[in-house]
């Protein structure tokens, strides 16, 4: 917990350094897994997401720029269901920063844009099935930057709150869901500021 925490307080002070009128470029990488069990059956998801950003920044706290982010998800269940989730998201980013010292830094992200996802679903036997969905996402992240040297620096975050939305495509299901997930995801980033 000691090193996740210095780690951490490194990443704020690289944020510190980065000055109006320059160019951030930066992405983290993420890995989520969930494990529920209920009676005799058991559900396990792991998630893996990549998510570069390029933004302006045009005032010493304020960073504006465009996202992506690609993220894969394998479900299996002791049913002998697997399900397969590709996602893509595209949009809009504007990053608030507080610096702490040199050193450390906070900040908060808010993106938005749209979403597109592909499930792919395997049952018992040889069934399969294909489903395509389109929608938009909202979210705000909260992380620690920690500057390590000229400009570079790395990000930490441990969740972040947001809204999704996702309409299959054939008659498919609609979803939205809102999340607050503070403690449940681990993300670390890379950041340069030219």
């Amino acid at each position: 917990m000691k090193k996740i925490l210095v780690m951490a307080a490194l990443a704020i002070c690289s944020f510190a350094n980065a000055q109006k009128g320059t160019i951030l470029v930066g992405g983290n990488i993420g890995y989520t897994s969930e494990k529920s069990e209920y009676r005799f059956s058991e559900d396990k998801t792991s998630t893996f997401t990549f998510s570069p950003k390029v933004g302006y920044q045009f005032n010493d706290n304020w960073t504006v720029g465009g996202e992506f982010a690609v993220s894969s998800s394998n479900d299996e269940t002791t049913a002998g269901i697997e399900e397969k989730n590709n996602n893509f998201k595209l949009g809009a980013f504007v990053r608030y920063s507080v610096p702490l010292s040199q050193t450390f830094a906070v900040f908060a992200d808010m993106g938005a844009g749209f979403q597109t996802q592909k499930d792919k679903v395997y049952g018992p036997g040889n069934a399969y099935a294909k489903y395509k969905g389109d929608g938009m996402y909202v979210g705000v992240t909260p992380a620690l930057f920690i500057n390590m040297k000229k400009g570079f620096g790395l990000n930490f975050s441990i969740g972040g709150l947001g809204y999704e939305t996702l309409s299959f495509d054939n008659n498919g299901a609609d979803y939205s869901k809102f999340y607050f997930n503070f403690g449940q995801t681990f993300n670390i980033g890379i950041s340069k500021n030219f």
